[in-house]
Order: structure tokens, then C-alpha cells, then sequence
């Protein structure tokens, strides 16, 4: 099985990256199913009903999050009618919505776990514990692929979850700091990891934000109002083919795809 995981999407320009390129990235590669982050798919924050339909009619089967899934009015609501859509699963028991999801693809059980990070990050609930208790939850229900997306800002952290999972599940692979990393590998026991995806939406921005707007921040250490960036654009994922009778990575393929500001194919 081919599965494609998708780094932040962020903002109107992400998603027009997303729907311009997914639908001919998923024929060329083959995909079997796709995993994208979209909690900073509503204007740079958050997720709302539209733009989540938006990500799914572009071909993502699942979407995961973050901390930004709060951040737009009615959230809760949402995440609570949309099972493919998650929230990190170490948020305390009683809140909205759901950290994983269980889809059959062509017959085949695929476990989606959504976590979230604690250093530098919100006091959440042990993602380590919590992610053991869903994968052994999913085996003993007869799942055989399981991909990890932890939300977290520590590499550090992102990269004990790899190794604590390693062998459990077929992949876990980082988001939230939108920069890709370098150090994609199939770990010992089977397990494709990457640090970071890095992000979906506009490339020379900081995370995704007009730089000189950070720059200033940083400057002046005074509150600023956030817009999206503007001009070139790039799309940042992993392909991870996968054993679907052992769980375990075979191969994984880096997703890179670019467009310099004058040369947006939908602006042109």
C-alpha cells in the first residue's frame, strides 16, 4: 500500500496547492490513501467546516491537527460530526472529538493516530502512554497499518516517539514546525520516520506568515496582527509503501513539489 502524509497545510494557499496538485500526484504515484494536516487550513489558523470539505474534495482521506484546532468558533462542534477529522489524542478525556480513526482501504485496516507534543506546547496528557494504549487497542481489532502524525515542537520529542514506536506501527512522522527535514529513514524495526513534513501552502514566509511581519515582531517583541505570505509556493509530504500483512515501511519517497511566484500555474 502507497500512503502519502502531507505537511500543514496552511491557509487559501495551501489548499489551492493541495487541489491543484494532489489529484495528479495520487494517479503518477499510485496512492492508495492520504493523511494531511490541515489545522492552519482557515486562514493560517484553525479549521472550519468549509475548508475541511475543501481538503477532502482534493483527495486527503484523513486529517489531522494540533494545537490550532481551537482556534476557529465552533470547532468543537465540527471535529465531533467528522470522525476523519483529529484532534490530538492526548487531550484529556471529555474533549471534543476523537484522536484516531480506523478506515478499511481495499480491505485493509488503516489506524490513523493523531498526538500532540509537551515541550514548548501545552501540559496535554502523556502522548508516549497514549500512544501505546491505540496502537494495542487497533492490533487486538486486527489492524494492520497504523501512521502516526506527532504534533509536536522538540525534535527531540518527535524523535523518541520513533524510536518508543518503532516496530508498532508503520510509521510516525512530525508536524507543527512546517520546515522539512532531512533524516526520512525506515528505522530497525520497521517504522518510517521524519522529524518534520514541513508545510503545504506559501514557501518564503516564516511557517507560513508574511516574514517582515515576524521579522518586526522579533524586533520589537510587540503583538502582531499574522497574514499569510505571498508568492512562491511548495507542497511537502512523504510516501511510505508499506507491507500491509507485516505493518512494516518497505521504501519511502520525499514529496517536494515548488512553484516560483511567477510561475503559479492558476495565477497564469
Amino acid at each position: 500500500m502507497r500512503v502519502l502524509m502531507v505537511g500543514d497545510v496552511v491557509g487559501r494557499p495551501g489548499r489551492k496547492m493541495l487541489n491543484y496538485c494532489l489529484p495528479k500526484l495520487s494517479k503518477e504515484k499510485q496512492l492508495d490513501f492520504v493523511i494531511a494536516n490541515g489545522e492552519n487550513s482557515a486562514g493560517g489558523f484553525g479549521i472550519t467546516s468549509e475548508t475541511f470539505k475543501e481538503l477532502k474534495r482534493a483527495g486527503v482521506d484523513v486529517v489531522t491537527s494540533g494545537n490550532h484546532i481551537w482556534d476557529k468558533r465552533d470547532s468543537g462542534e465540527l471535529i465531533d460530526s467528522e470522525p476523519r477529522l483529529l484532534r490530538p489524542a492526548n487531550y484529556p478525556p471529555g474533549v471534543f472529538g476523537t484522536g484516531s480513526v480506523v478506515v478499511d482501504v481495499k480491505g485493509v485496516k488503516v489506524g490513523v493516530i493523531n498526538l500532540a507534543g509537551r515541550i514548548f506546547m501545552d501540559a496535554l496528557d502523556c502522548p508516549f502512554r497514549k500512544a501505546k494504549e491505540l496502537v494495542l487497542q487497533m492490533k487486538d481489532s486486527g489492524v494492520k497499518l497504523v501512521f502516526v502524525d506527532m504534533h509536536a515542537e522538540a525534535t527531540s520529542e518527535k524523535e523518541a516517539m520513533g524510536f518508543f514506536l518503532d516496530g508498532d506501527v508503520t510509521a510516525v512522522v512530525g508536524t507543527h514546525t512546517h520546515v522539512p527535514t532531512g533524516d526520512e529513514r525506515v528505522l530497525e524495526g520497521g517504522t518510517a520516520y521524519q522529524t518534520d513534513l514541513g508545510m503545504t501552502g506559501p514557501r518564503d514566509g516564516v511557517l507560513g506568515v508574511d516574514k517582515d511581519i515576524i521579522i518586526s515582531k522579533f524586533l520589537e517583541a510587540t503583538p502582531k496582527r499574522f497574514d499569510i505570505a505571498k508568492g512562491a509556493l511548495w507542497l511537502c509530504g512523504l510516501i511510505i509503501e508499506a507491507d500491509e500483512t507485516t505493518g512494516r515501511a518497505l521504501s519511502l519517497e520525499r514529496v517536494r513539489i515548488e512553484f516560483e511566484k511567477d510561475n503559479i500555474p492558476w495565477q497564469n
